[in-house]
């Protein structure tokens, strides 16, 4: 890998070990993706060749790189590791070359989550409402629950009705997350072997990452970036419930985004007059519930500007989290400032080390007077 730049690969059925020194060698390339929602993935490419007995290929043979092999990436920059990634493989693919010692291996996987994704099951969660469930959930894969509770909370009463799951857990935390426009995704680390299970909103809050520069000289850290605005994207929602308790009728109406701005002129705002308006289904929702969800809902799309490019990973010097905020600066007053990082893929070659990234956030121009450089 490059100077300052490390990866250390661990794999194997159980607890993963090192991988030994001729399976090191041969990796040529690795790829992780992290998002802001779904399941992150990986893929590792081995060049390789036929075993001394000619009969096929030697790392073929190998336990490691078979499907439901556990795999942790940890790369060191500046002598601080970061796990960029703890999953399994699901797939693996043979290449065969035109030289000796030419073939590609590439095994292909996906993050901790696979597992909670194997077995659907049909559950009752009395009297639980979605913030205890979650936990209960996430806790149950040796994972650390980060749950953060929706706005408004309204426990089921078991009177009145008992949440059913009919779905692997994995497919239900999406579910109940959507309802409030929140998100469920594995986060490895922070060491070796752990992960945590984060279940709330978009994080839109806390200190900022580095700053990617933009056209700033010897400073400049971005190898490239595209800007990108959506009027179609904002919404609002309209629609009536039914409460089940008082059998009245009332109306459910959202009329703005109510997450921490990260611009001073957000889209949904500018384009009020014209924005889209959606209906919503209560069906057996308290006014409570129907609130929560068509709120999410607008929040969840707020987000109308997007930028897109490639950042230099020697310059940056550290990993740009997913997730999580970053500063923009020297590509102009509309462009500059924080952005959320929706998502973020780490491309690793012997030489080379790029970092891809997609940001978003709701509008023009910026809410700081500057961002950490």
């Amino acid at each position: 890998m490059l100077l300052g730049i490390h990866l250390t690969l661990l794999l194997g059925k159980g607890a993963p070990l090192p991988a030994p020194p001729p399976l090191a060698e041969a990796l040529v390339e690795a790829e992780v993706t992290h998002a802001d929602e779904g399941r992150s993935g990986f893929s590792l490419t081995f060049e390789t060749g036929r075993g001394t007995a000619g009969i096929d290929h030697a790392l073929l043979m190998l336990p490691q790189l078979r499907p439901n092999s556990r795999v942790i990436l940890v790369v060191t920059l500046s002598a601080t590791p970061w796990v960029l990634m703890d999953g399994f493989i699901t797939q693996q693919q043979l290449t065969p070359g035109d030289r000796p010692g030419s073939s590609r291996i590439t095994v292909t996987g996906e993050d901790a989550s696979r597992a909670m994704d194997l077995k659907e099951r049909s559950a009752e969660h009395p009297a639980q409402d979605e913030t205890i469930i979650a936990t209960k959930l996430i806790a149950s894969y040796a994972m650390v629950p980060m749950v953060i509770p929706p706005p408004a909370i309204d426990p089921p009463l078991p009177t009145d009705w008992i949440p059913v799951q009919r779905n692997t857990d994995l497919g239900y935390l999406n579910e109940i997350a959507f309802r409030h426009g929140y998100v469920f995704y594995v986060i490895p680390g922070p060491v070796p072997g752990a992960n945590v299970g984060y279940w709330g909103p978009k994080v839109r809050a806390g200190a900022p990452q580095r700053a990617l520069s933009v056209d700033l000289g010897g400073e400049t850290n971005v190898k490239s970036i595209q800007f990108q605005a959506d009027a179609q994207g904002p919404l609002m929602v309209s629609g009536h419930v039914q409460d089940p308790r008082t059998g009245q009728s009332l109306p459910v109406r959202t009329f703005a985004s109510t997450r921490l701005p990260l611009s001073v002129l957000p889209l949904w705002l500018v384009n009020l007059a014209d924005i889209r308006v959606e209906p919503q289904d209560s069906s057996g929702l308290s006014v409570t519930q129907a609130y929560s969800r068509a709120q999410g809902r607008t929040n969840a799309a707020a987000d109308a500007l997007t930028a897109t490019g490639e950042l230099d990973a020697v310059r940056y010097g550290r990993l740009l989290r997913p997730r999580a905020l970053v500063g923009v600066r020297g590509a102009g007053w509309m462009h500059d400032g924080l952005w959320y990082v929706q998502k973020v893929r780490h491309a690793l070659k012997r030489g080379s080390y790029a970092q891809h990234f997609t940001l978003a956030r709701d509008g023009y121009g910026s809410t700081v007077p500057v961002v950490v450089p």
